[in-house]
């Protein structure tokens, strides 16, 4: 959309346009830094620009707004843009089972994935805890690990998992919480027992991802290569050839001999760019046509009238009392991982 260069060509150094992976081509063609969100999280603090538009859900914006300069504005093309997983832990119900969790002394450090809110990754700020991405999960929990008895893993359980079983940790040293009834169900940790406790919140798109798909596309394509998203049931990614964040999917699809076939099991508009970008050279196929609905949702025009009215839009702001515990737990993944 030729307004929307025009624009951006006319802020000059003023913008910055982050947009994740999962975004369309018609947005992610707009802006000036694509990544992960471990990326897009790098790039925030050394943006001088005077306004940073995510394109993403509202808790990337949230993040950048925590990370970013007083003088700095984050803005959002659509506020409205949020994520299943993220709504799946409550702030004040994951502090609950942290307390229980703790009630007999044994030190449980919270980590929260990425996908959760700001007020998640305040109360990992506020009891010792950090945040990880898909990218540095196994660092993070490596770290969050040495910290204290054991780790309180928010929200998403399928990455919680399958992160902790690449360090060798059983099933018997993992527990999925019952947190119905305000979490009236969570025993406290106890010597001998689990290690990770694991919050029962999954992503809506790789959950349709199934085990039975998997043995499906190997009969129809044996010699194709399958990578999946370690947010993936743990029977999917076993069955895969490899698991790794969006970052990992791209490069096993560069990294690909000529001719070959790549499956992968991921949010369908990466899939998809991949296919596109690569086609003629290797095939790449999703596993299933998965769509985040909440990604979709920043489209060429709502991101353009966002630029029109760029001065006056309203920013995404964190109250202080979250912001600084949150920004806590941030900078202390992007310390451990730097």
């Amino acid at each position: 959309m030729s307004k929307i260069s025009a624009l951006i060509e006319k802020l000059g150094d003023d913008l910055a346009i982050l947009a994740h992976h999962y975004q369309t081509d018609a947005v992610v063609r707009h802006a000036h830094f694509r990544g992960d969100s471990l990326e897009l999280a790098r790039r925030v603090p050394d943006l001088s620009a005077r306004y940073i538009v995510f394109c993403g859900v509202h808790f990337m914006a949230e993040s950048a707004a925590i990370l970013a300069g007083k003088n700095q504005k984050v803005l959002i093309p659509d506020p409205s843009a949020g994520c299943v997983m993220a709504e799946m832990v409550p702030a004040d119900l994951a502090e609950e089972v942290l307390t229980r969790l703790r009630a007999g002394g044994k030190k449980i450090i919270p980590l929260t994935y990425v996908n959760s809110s700001a007020a998640v990754k305040a109360l990992c700020g506020r009891f010792g805890g950090s945040v990880c991405t898909s990218a540095n999960a196994p660092k993070m929990l490596e770290w969050a690990l040495a910290q204290g008895d054991g780790v309180l893993f928010l929200p998403d359980m399928n990455l919680g998992r399958n992160t902790a079983r690449g360090f060798g940790i059983s099933p018997q040293e993992m527990r999925v919480l019952d947190v119905r009834q305000k979490g009236a169900f969570v025993e406290p940790a106890e010597t001998g027992g689990p290690r990770i406790f694991l919050w029962p919140g999954c992503c809506a798109v790789h959950f349709k991802f199934k085990a039975e798909d998997i043995d499906r596309l190997r009969r129809e394509y044996p010699d194709a290569r399958i990578v999946v998203h370690p947010e993936c049931d743990p029977e999917v990614v076993q069955r895969a050839d490899g698991a790794g964040s969006t970052t990992y999917l791209i490069k096993a699809v560069e990294n690909a001999p000529d001719g070959s076939t790549v499956i992968v099991g991921t949010e369908w508009n990466l899939v998809n760019r991949l296919a596109r970008e690569h086609a003629g050279r290797v095939t790449v196929l999703p596993i299933k046509d998965a769509v985040c609905s909440n990604m979709v949702k920043t489209t060429e025009e709502n991101l353009l009238a966002l630029l029109e009215n760029i001065e006056h839009a309203e920013p995404v702001t964190v109250p202080e009392e979250i912001a600084v515990p949150a920004a806590r737990a941030l900078e202390t993944m992007l310390k451990v991982c730097r």
